[in-house]
């Protein structure tokens, strides 16, 4: 028996303001996490997992550096002949032509092609999160379900809710009610931005919608056309019971790496049954040099130490000299710490350069350092602060 024809489309389009600095020069889907990872490898790698090997990425912002990570998607498997990976831009021609102002209207702009695709589920996922789900099992429950959209779910904290789509579950998982981003949410369980539709009734819908609402627009996902499937009885539940985390903010981001440092983390990013794929470098060996000292840290490949590093993450080409100290940071590809210097609960991004005996972060809010900043010797880079400072330019 035939697998049923699957469609995924990564909604990699958004401008990620909510992660300020880091998504100043690249697109949020492609910011690296957990030293030698982006974030779009998560949702890619489930698709490989899942046997999907139509994936669509909708871009916009910072388009190229996504596009450079991507290439033409070998390390997913995406590199074929008939179908593998498509790149989706903004585009002019068509009365659908221009720029995309949310997820709902973007999966309107491209409702034509997805027609035409001909597929008998479409799988509509975000890519800043990182979690381990296969889409297949997603789709198989779907497909028996009899509706519309079925909605992958998870717990999230109270003073978190507010952040998400929102649902109220009823029997046989149906969902009774949804609530974007509520100011007073009625439950903890979110939607976590995995999508199944059944194509044709969805985009139906889809085109009714934006009729009626004209210029006004379709706007997100959640605005309009999952109220509408939940409110007709048509919206079902699929719930994650494993690990999920959503990295949109820095705090999120930070806290996401915290995870992986622990002797047990939630996800095994190297297990062979689900590794998480990337398009990898040419790096050497980590070079511990002497005087170095390291204790629970992910020490990626190209990095060089010869200070000491706790409970942190050193992406590819990063480097501490002798007598810096890195405490709970995130240090991005090429950033050093030079030697006396001491960065604390920060996240530095790319080439950062820190300057002998500066001092950057400390106890309270994430430090932010942007990309190619340089730290004057001596200097000093309060707790919470951001550099360069938004405010000032």
């Amino acid at each position: 028996m035939a697998l049923p024809r699957v469609l995924v489309l990564v909604l990699a389009g958004g401008a990620g303001g909510r992660l300020e600095l880091l998504t100043e020069q690249r697109a949020k889907p492609a910011v690296p996490f957990a030293g030698v990872y982006r974030l779009i490898d998560f949702p890619l790698s489930n698709c490989q997992h899942s046997q999907i090997a139509d994936v669509w990425v909708s871009v916009q912002f910072h388009p190229t550096s996504l596009s450079q990570h991507l290439a033409n998607g070998r390390p997913w498997d995406l590199d074929r002949t008939h179908g593998g990976l498509l790149m989706l831009p903004p585009y002019r021609g068509t009365e659908r032509q221009g720029w995309v102002s949310g997820t709902a209207d973007s999966l309107w702009r491209y409702a034509p092609l997805v027609r035409d695709a001909a597929v008998d589920a479409l799988v509509v996922v975000s890519s800043d999160a990182v979690y381990e789900l296969d889409y297949r099992e997603v789709v198989d429950a779907h497909l028996g379900s009899g509706a519309e959209v079925t909605m992958v779910t998870t717990e999230v904290a109270a003073d978190d809710a507010p952040r998400y789509g929102i649902v109220e579950v009823g029997d046989g998982g149906r969902v009774r009610d949804y609530a974007y981003k509520p100011d007073e949410p009625r439950t903890t369980t979110a939607t976590n931005e995995v999508f199944v539709f059944s194509p044709g009734p969805t985009l139906d819908r889809l085109e009714a919608l934006a009729g009626e609402l004209g210029e006004a627009g379709v706007e997100d996902l959640g605005s309009h056309l999952l109220p509408a499937q939940a409110a007709d009885g048509l919206a079902r539940a699929y719930p994650l019971s494993g690990y999920w985390r959503d990295v949109g903010t820095i705090p999120a981001y930070w806290a996401a790496h915290r995870d992986f440092l622990s002797a047990d983390p939630p996800l095994d990013l190297d297990d062979p049954r689900w590794a998480v794929h990337t398009r990898g470098g040419r790096h050497s060996a980590a070079r511990m040099l002497p005087g170095a000292e390291v204790d629970g840290s992910l020490v990626s490949g190209g990095t060089r130490v010869a200070g000491r590093v706790s409970g942190s993450v050193l992406s590819p080409g990063v480097v501490v000299e002798a007598g810096a100290t890195v405490v709970d940071s995130v240090l991005l590809p090429g950033a050093r710490v030079r030697a006396g210097a001491t960065v604390t609960r920060a996240v530095l991004d790319d080439r950062v350069d820190v300057g002998e005996r500066a001092t950057v972060g400390g106890d309270g809010d994430i430090t932010l350092v942007g990309r190619e900043a340089a730290v004057a010797a001596g200097s000093e880079v309060a707790a919470g602060a951001r550099l360069p400072d938004p405010e000032e330019e």
